[in-house]
Parts: C-alpha cells; sequence; structure tokens
C-alpha cells in the first residue's frame, strides 16, 4: 500500500505561482511513475504531467512552459511549480502513482494510488 499526501494549494492571483508536494510512503519510490492531475468543478479529471521512472517529463499542451514536474526521490516527494497561473487552472490538483509495470501515462486507470487532492484557485 502507498500513501500520497498533497500540499502546497492555496489562492493565487492571475499570474502568480504555486508550488505542489506530493510526499510517498514506501521505499521504492524511485521506481514509481509519478502523475499529477486535476479536476475542475463539473468537469472531469485530466492528465497534467508525468515524470517517469527514468526521470522524463511529459506535459499536457495547456500547462507547457509553464509548469515543471520535478522529483526527489531521496525525500519520496514529487513537485509541480506552476509559474504564470491562469484563471482556467483552478481546480483539485491529485498526485498518483503508477508502479511497474507501468501504463499509458495519461489514463487515470492507469495509476495504482491516489492522494486526497489540494485545492488551487486562481483568481482573475
Amino acid at each position: 500500500q502507498v500513501q500520497l499526501v498533497e500540499s502546497g494549494g492555496g489562492l493565487v492571483q492571475a499570474g502568480g505561482s504555486l508550488r505542489l508536494s506530493c510526499t510517498a510512503s514506501g521505499r521504492t519510490f524511485s521506481t514509481y511513475a509519478m502523475g499529477w492531475f486535476r479536476q475542475a468543478p463539473g468537469k472531469e479529471r485530466e492528465f497534467v504531467a508525468t515524470i517517469r521512472y527514468g526521470g522524463s517529463t511529459i506535459y499536457v499542451d495547456s500547462v507547457k512552459g509553464r509548469f515543471t514536474i520535478s522529483r526527489d526521490n531521496a525525500k519520496n516527494t514529487v513537485y509541480l511549480q506552476m509559474n504564470s497561473l491562469k484563471a482556467e487552472d483552478t481546480a483539485v490538483y491529485y498526485c498518483a502513482a503508477d508502479l511497474p509495470p507501468y501504463n499509458i501515462y495519461a489514463l487515470r486507470s492507469s495509476y495504482d494510488y491516489w492522494g486526497q487532492g489540494t485545492q488551487v484557485t486562481v483568481s482573475s
């Protein structure tokens, strides 16, 4: 069983920045592929970014150049640095872990464990 705990959400003005953190339990964090998803009110949960076992990263087009996903395996933590925030980034953000064997990164069903979510609100 893997537990994921997110933090770092909050209220920020458009154009501002936030950094989300997600800390995982378990001794094999370095082997997890980690993802960030978000869910806005009335919408489906959507893929935002992933960092794979080898460190490669993939982003949804709407956040490219603004968001950066990274990981610190020594701290069992994955981060999402969000810059130039827009009102449309408002959502609950979830981190998720995909344990080996890895699955299609953009699918919710690919991930084995989820955090509880953290609210990000961007005021325009």
